[in-house]
């Protein structure tokens, strides 16, 4: 990736000011300021990254969950679903220290079809490995810089991760639409 693209996308990124325009034709203003939960993990700059990553994703097709728990035991920062069942998990690197102490990223491939890392305009991207891909990302938008290449999950795995995806997803949704209800968090399979 050459500095000039780089700096293409960081400037690409901070003119988002018009909004992004979805598939469906809906758009989304960054004066559109929803708050996502915060469950206190994340510092603000991974919620920026998060947010603008989300985004980016939308803007292709996928729907992306926060923090989706796999069976091994490990989190996904976002796990994301595109309409033909792709599944990509992006992991959120907030600085090069998170980066550096984090070792487990590689297990990551084994749950889904794409790997990527999404960090700030300003992480120094060259130390990030060529075999993921590569998101840029504010709280505003995010850019796809590289593709990750692709490992397509087996069958069963796949079905078993679609599942765990639509039961976390809906028990959320339940969540927000009656807080008081004390609904459980899935139990690890």
């Amino acid at each position: 990736m050459t500095l000039d693209l780089l700096e293409r996308v960081k400037t690409s990124i901070r003119s988002r000011q018009r909004g992004i325009q979805f598939k469906s034709g809906e758009r989304m203003r960054p004066e559109d300021d929803r708050p996502f939960p915060e469950d206190g993990r994340q510092s603000e700059r991974a919620r920026a990254i998060s947010r603008g990553t989300q985004r980016a994703l939308a803007v292709r097709g996928l729907r992306a969950i926060p923090e989706l728990s796999l069976a091994d035991g490990r989190r996904a920062d976002l796990a994301a679903i595109d309409e033909q069942g792709n599944i990509w998990i992006v992991e959120i690197k907030s600085s090069l220290e998170d980066f550096r102490a984090d070792a487990k990223w590689w297990d990551y491939r084994a749950w889904c079809d794409r790997l990527f890392f999404a960090v700030a305009p300003d992480f120094p991207v060259h130390v990030l490995p060529e075999e993921t891909g590569l998101i840029l990302a504010d709280r505003y938008n995010g850019e796809i810089i590289r593709e990750a290449p692709e490992h397509r999950l087996p069958g069963p795995r796949r079905k078993a991760m679609m599942l765990r995806f639509s039961r976390v997803a809906a028990g959320r949704l339940m969540t927000m639409a009656d807080p008081e209800a004390g609904y459980e968090p899935l139990p690890r399979a």
